[in-house]
């Protein structure tokens, strides 16, 4: 009488094709990403240094996946830039404390393994990490039959980084009568996907066809990491915000401290033609603000007699702009006027 042999592999996990993903991670790795190489790619743990320039070091850590844009990157068949929108999301987090980011791991989920995909996944990743100046040093990826539809996969990313004592932003920097500037989004960035997603359904709007719709909605995340610290080294910032999930009001009241207000006005809002398209199939001004970032990625606090100086340490496209200030009042946020999408 033949018996039914059990495997892992007849189970739907494939092992042998997870080390061989782990292979092509581990000569990726072995590749000068910084001022480091990394031999610990496919060992229990991570080992890294602390920067020994840091005074008083400090811990900042982060953690966020890109939500349901991968499921623009599955109907599109693109892959290799929601990994630089997975460091984006942490490292964007981890600056707001005035944190350099030091070391990025990363934790794919999949139905199935599939190498091409993983490899193009991995290869944004990298290159995310790449433009933060931070280094991937480990993750973890998780065959998952049955947990998953075919085809289907999650991410998510943990960044850490380190900051001195003295150079951690705080609301007890910032003060009456300091300037709000909007830095430029590249895009949608990563947050507002399951809203978009419905309107897509809705209006049966097929992205593959649309040349506008398929290039803005994979577009990756804006990485203000090297900006942001040029700032802090030259003590020309007071606070900054990450505008994500919440939009605008949202994540700059999460700064402001008590008897003080963010006085905004929007009319000074500089937006982007994909938020226009947005607008313009029926989703309401207080939706739009709630849901997405409208052409602001980042915030900065800053006092009035250094406009000029920040204005220097970016590029034409995403140089910073004056949206509002500080002022006295106990609302944390007020919002003035509407934001133009004509």
């Amino acid at each position: 009488m033949n018996k039914t042999v059990f495997t892992y592999k007849k189970s739907g996990v494939n092992i042998d094709a997870a080390d061989k993903f782990v292979n092509f991670i581990s000569k990726l790795s072995s590749k000068k990403q910084g001022k480091k190489k990394f031999h610990n790619i496919g060992g229990f743990g991570s080992i890294s240094d602390i920067p020994k320039n840091i005074k008083r070091p400090k811990i900042v850590a982060c953690t966020d996946g890109v939500g349901t844009k991968i499921e623009i990157a599955n109907l599109i068949k693109k892959y290799d830039t929601i990994g630089i929108d997975l460091v984006a999301m942490s490292v964007n987090d981890l600056i707001v404390q005035g944190a350099k980011p030091i070391i990025f791991l990363d934790y794919i989920s999949i139905n199935k393994i599939d190498l091409n995909k993983l490899k193009s996944i991995l290869k944004g990743i990298i290159k995310g990490c790449k433009i933060a100046n931070c280094e991937l040093v480990g993750g973890e990826t998780a065959e998952m039959p049955g947990t998953y539809e075919k085809g289907k996969f999650d991410i998510a990313g943990f960044a850490v980084g380190v900051v001195s004592q003295n150079k951690i932003l705080n609301k007890k920097k910032i003060k009456k009568n300091d300037l709000i500037l909007a830095i430029p989004s590249s895009g949608v960035h990563s947050n507002g996907y399951s809203l978009i997603r419905h309107l897509l359904k809705i209006k049966k709007i097929n992205i593959i066809k649309n040349n506008f719709l398929r290039r803005e909605l994979i577009k990756p995340t804006k990485i203000y990491v090297n900006e942001v610290l040029n700032l802090i080294e030259q003590n020309l910032l007071n606070g900054c915000a990450n505008i994500t999930g919440g939009g605008l009001a949202d994540n700059i009241s999460r700064i402001i401290p008590n008897k003080l207000c963010a006085d905004i006005n929007l009319s000074r809002v500089k937006t982007l033609k994909i938020f226009k398209w947005l607008k313009k199939n029926n989703v309401s001004d207080k939706e739009m603000l709630k849901t997405f970032n409208c052409g602001i990625g980042f915030c900065l606090i800053v006092r009035p007699k250094n406009l000029q100086k920040i204005e220097k340490f970016f590029s034409k496209e995403f140089k910073p702009y004056v949206i509002g200030k500080i002022i006295n009042g106990s609302n944390k946020v007020r919002l003035n006027a509407k934001i133009d999408w004509a």
